[in-house]
């Protein structure tokens, strides 16, 4: 669906020439002031302007053009969606600038470009200063964000549902991790760096550190706040109405103070930072207006040590994963067993009606909480879509004789899913079987994936590309992404993938990663394999330079798509893999489905053997 812009364009470059701005052009990013991925519906100012509703985004609207800057997941909707006022930038294409060139090499010499300094990261404002400066450019923050004020009445009212505690019983191992615990992890680390204290803006890092999770964002149980750690105090600026009872005993020696009470209480550090030579950490993710209140000066750039810790999960954290995929599967199988025999017995079913099933049975396990993205169920040439989001009334009909990909996921009180199956529930092509059989020889490639620890997920990207760069084939999004403990589906620092961040951080042992390799062709088919594995220490024969080594455990439990595999194409090995962890589907889900007899046939046929 296209919506229509231009009254939306020109409302927001009205306010260019008024008396306080006088810019040339304003940046309009996809993310909040903490830098989500994904962000309550008062964030989704990129979304508003350019009716562009993919995830990941950046426009800039400057007298002259409206650009919209996406890279390859999005290529095919940002097309159908963006409507003629605006110019598509493939990032990633040659001869595509990024939206940093082309601020330097689009706007003339001398401009002035406006931003919101909430919404710009420490790290992009010293990159753009750089680069604006070789043409005598300049950056121009703005009081209030433009985008609100062309918004205006109908932007969406900040969300102030209440936060709960993650209970002890899903965060922390035997020995514990209570949000005690973590904070003395942070302080320590304070007084090995000599540094004050360090200020936490990352909406997911301050849940995972206070083990409290909140229903500000959508599939994202995350909530609004800051926190400030120093070596004698955490303080975390959460609006008082989004705390209860329990929550403020949970939260007993943490300050607590409003929301946005941060930036004065930064301001008012200065002179005591000054006085004593000290200085805050924060990561390059934190926003300028987080480093302009407390000073540059005072402030030191790190790596975000409460994203690391993070993404190391725990034992309870591991066996929850497990656990809560395992009912996942079960929800899944009586999903497609149902989808199947509705098809066949010729009832039709859109890609909304067919994803509101799924969400039913996936509300019916234990300690279900909600999605943790919007399902992406789609027909025929809608998979060609890389995070395709169906819009009731406005979708397609399944059709049984197309390929259907369902990539989708859940929020559990022990764990975070995310899944993709791809079918054919008529009789696919030869030529999608053998795209569908290189895809799975990628995902069976780097499941079965041995490396010496150090190695990134950078390095590792290739084991899932091979067999379709054998075919002449590619896709456009990365192979793997860390997943979250009842925190966001996507998590950092790690992935699997070709982008440059992926070779900075090392994969571990106790980090969760999928892997998700596909192929899509724009106008036909998409097609993605997608499973969560645990990275896990690896038993080796020899030890070569006493450096231990890494392999992965799978954890998601799903049936893959049998009538798609060409079995000529599939190794000795490949389809050993294949019929064991169908073997492993088989005996974990049956004993969650026995009830459901269709259930247990569609698992019993899907899981047969390959000879």
């Amino acid at each position: 669906m296209t919506i229509r812009t231009g009254d939306r364009l020109k409302a927001l470059r009205a306010l260019f020439r008024s008396e306080q701005q006088q810019i040339d052009a304003f940046l309009i990013p996809s993310e909040d002031a903490h830098q989500s991925e994904y962000g309550a519906d008062c964030d989704q100012r990129r979304q508003w302007i350019s009716g562009f509703t993919g995830s990941a985004g950046f426009a800039v609207v400057s007298n002259q053009e409206a650009a919209l800057f996406t890279d390859g997941r999005y290529f095919l909707q940002a097309s159908e969606q963006l409507d003629e006022n605006w110019i598509l930038m493939k990032q990633g294409l040659p001869g595509v600038p990024t939206w940093q060139e082309y601020l330097v090499s689009k706007l003339p010499p001398g401009s002035r470009i406006g931003l919101d300094a909430a919404l710009t990261t420490v790290a992009d404002a010293q990159d753009l200063r750089e680069r604006l400066s070789t043409v005598d450019s300049v950056l121009v923050p703005v009081e209030r964000n433009l985008v609100d004020i062309a918004w205006g009445d109908e932007r969406p009212s900040t969300p102030h549902d209440k936060v709960f505690v993650h209970s002890v019983e899903f965060a922390a191992q035997i020995l514990g991790e209570t949000h005690q615990d973590k904070l003395s992890k942070v302080v320590q680390h304070l007084k090995e760096k000599d540094r004050f204290g360090i200020i936490v803006s990352a909406l997911d890092e301050v849940a995972w550190l206070f083990n409290l999770r909140g229903s500000d964002v959508d599939c994202n149980p995350v909530f609004y706040a800051y926190a400030v750690v120093t070596q004698s105090q955490p303080t975390l600026y959460i609006n008082p109405e989004k705390l209860t009872p329990a929550v403020r005993d949970h939260l007993e020696g943490v300050e607590l103070k409003p929301y946005d009470a941060i930036f004065d209480d930064l301001r008012q550090l200065k002179n005591t930072l000054a006085s004593s030579n000290q200085k805050f950490l924060i990561d390059g993710n934190t926003s300028l207006a987080i480093e302009e209140a407390v000073g540059a000066e005072f402030v030191v750039g790190e790596r975000s040590f409460i994203n690391d810790a993070k993404a190391i999960k725990n034992e309870r954290e591991l066996k929850g994963m497990r656990e809560c995929h395992i009912r996942d599967g079960a929800a899944l199988v009586r999903y497609f067993a149902w989808l199947e025999n509705q098809l066949a017995a010729g009832h039709r079913l859109d890609e909304v009606e067919a994803g509101d099933h799924l969400e039913k049975l996936r509300a019916a396990q234990q300690d279900y909480v909600g999605l943790s993205f919007p399902t992406i169920s789609s027909t025929g040439a809608n998979g060609a879509i890389i995070h395709y989001e169906p819009q009731r009334g406005n979708c397609k009909t399944i059709d049984p004789n197309q390929i259907y990909l369902c990539d989708s996921g859940a929020q559990y009180k022990d764990g975070t899913t995310d899944v993709t199956r791809t079918w054919h529930f008529g009789t696919p092509t030869d030529y999608e079987k053998a795209c569908f059989t290189a895809v799975l020889q990628g995902h069976i490639a780097l499941d079965m994936a041995v490396f010496p620890t150090g190695t990134t997920g950078y390095l590792l990207d290739p084991f899932a590309r091979m067999p379709l760069w054998k075919q002449g084939l590619d896709y456009r999004h990365g192979t793997g992404h860390g997943v979250g403990s009842f925190l966001n589906v996507h998590e950092g620092p790690h992935g699997i993938g070709v982008r440059a961040p992926y070779n900075n951080t090392p994969l571990a042992a106790g980090m969760t990663v999928t892997d998700e390799p596909g192929y899509y062709e724009d106008g036909k088919f998409g097609i993605r394999i997608e499973n969560v594995l645990i990275i896990r220490k690896q038993d080796t024969p020899n030890n070569f330079g006493d450096r231990g080594y890494l392999g992965f455990e799978h954890v998601t439990m799903a049936p893959i798509g049998l009538n798609l595999v060409d079995e000529s194409l599939l190794s000795p090995a490949e389809k050993k893999w294949l019929n064991d962890y169908h073997q492993e589907c088989f005996e974990k889900l049956t004993p969650l489905i026995a009830s459901d007899p269709d259930a247990v046939a569609w698992l019993k046929k899907e899981t047969r053997p390959l000879l």
